[in-house]
């Protein structure tokens, strides 16, 4: 309990819920630094951020993300500024001889048409979806750094790749939101405007998985207290449903009564995405959170910070 733990983007959807989840377990010796703070691109403030901490585990749930959009329209941005902040994480943590490395990933490192559900081992075997390789790609440099750490040092540097993600402090901007967040969203509006007709992208006929960010965050503590035998473990439900059923329990829950609209000049992405997570649950972990309760507490969550809102800009 005593350990320094640093949280990498702590103040994101992802850090903040891991930073809440140890601190309920009793962990109070934790760092975290905005980015105005720390630039985690700056490889000289990295290295003498950690020179100065010392921490003894590292959490990495910094990145640049956003959904299909800001994919296609910013793919330098996206695929650099994700590798320059994990390389500079994980080269410091190895020079620091950090005991525990937790690098934070995503279920897009795997090919567009892995045999489903998503085994760890499908990892490289075929091309990736269009729509979000750039970011793909800087993922697995850093799931194959800490597999490289792993094998030529013997450190603990584990990577765990978790499906969609959705919960409080999510990012509900609809330029640069992911699909949940954004269905939260434009239901609510639509809601507010005389129950006016939503349009949303694709056929709706894609099966897609959600885990619900708490989840998440009691799967990086779990890691933070055992010892994984191997590098790569998928973080999920098991359980997926087509975007359009999404759609559908979405607008029940927000009680938006109008028509949907499904818009088939844009993409679907992956037909389906689901996560085979035998091996995390072997391990003794598993999600707990409904996804209709996990929406539910999403949208209660929206609807008190909705006056804080920003409108993201890349």
């Amino acid at each position: 309990m005593n350990k320094k733990i640093y949280i990498a983007g702590n103040n994101g959807m992802v850090g903040s819920a891991i930073w809440n989840a140890l601190k309920a377990k009793g962990y109070e010796n934790l760092v975290g630094k905005t980015s105005k703070e720390l630039d985690l691109r700056n490889q000289a403030a990295v290295q003498d951020f950690f020179a100065q901490e010392k921490p003894d585990i590292v959490i990495d749930a910094a990145a640049r993300v956003g959904g299909i959009m800001a994919n296609n329209d910013y793919p330098y941005t996206f695929l650099m500024e994700n590798m320059q902040i994990q390389n500079n994480l994980i080269e410091n943590a190895l020079q620091q001889n950090v005991s525990k490395f937790i690098f934070l990933g995503s279920s897009c490192i795997y090919p567009k048409l892995a045999p489903q559900p998503l085994k760890e081992d499908c990892l490289l075997t075929a091309s990736l979806e269009p729509t979000n390789e750039w970011y793909a790609i800087a993922k697995i440099s850093g799931v194959k750094s800490c597999e490289a750490i792993r094998k030529q040092y013997g450190k603990d540097f584990v990577s765990l790749m978790p499906t969609n993600l959705y919960g409080p402090n999510d990012n509900f901007d609809l330029q640069t939101s992911h699909v949940l967040p954004a269905m939260i969203r434009k239901f609510h509006e639509a809601k507010l405007n005389g129950n006016e007709s939503v349009t949303l992208w694709g056929s709706g006929t894609p099966m897609r998985e959600f885990l619900h960010v708490e989840d998440l965050a009691e799967a990086v503590v779990f890691a933070t207290e055992n010892i994984f035998e191997e590098n790569l473990y998928n973080i999920g439900t098991g359980v997926d449903l087509t975007i359009k059923s999404l759609a559908q329990l979405i607008q029940k829950i927000v009680g938006h009564e109008g028509d949907i609209i499904w818009d088939s000049t844009k993409p679907d992405g992956t037909p389906k995405k689901l996560m085979d997570v035998s091996k995390m649950e072997k391990q003794g972990w598993k999600a707990k959170i409904t996804l209709e309760d996990g929406i539910r507490s999403t949208y209660d969550w929206f609807l008190e910070n909705e006056h804080s809102f920003k409108e993201v800009k890349l």
